[in-house]
């Protein structure tokens, strides 16, 4: 397993293969990612544990809000505009394609 800190929490690594990846994210409470949209990677995000804020649209000018509790999940297609945040400190899984590298970063609090 591969352990990537991040400035939110850290991702680990639990499977990658050319078909799917598989991660365990750790979100500290109040920390959120950049928000972002893929052009390739679909995926799905399923928390495990806290609760997690997240901002889901077309452009990043119309999100919506939605709260994932623990056994909540949603899929997010390519190019749907997205971010998650830590209401408290949080873990959940992300299942998706393999595309690790396809970010498009639209606004990010950590300056990446």
């Amino acid at each position: 397993m591969e352990i990537i800190d991040k400035p939110w929490g850290r991702e680990e690594l639990l499977e990658h293969n050319d078909r799917y990846v598989v991660k365990k994210l750790v979100m500290n409470a109040g920390h959120k990612c950049s928000i972002q949209y893929h052009e390739k990677k679909m995926e799905t995000v399923y928390v495990l544990k806290g609760s997690l804020k997240l901002f889901v649209g077309k452009d990043i000018d119309n999100l919506e809000e939605k709260i994932l509790s623990p056994g909540e999940y949603l899929t997010l297609e390519p190019y749907v505009v997205h971010r998650m945040e830590a209401v408290e400190d949080s873990e959940y899984l992300e299942a998706s394609t393999p595309e690790l590298e396809d970010v498009v970063r639209l606004k990010d609090e950590y300056g990446r």
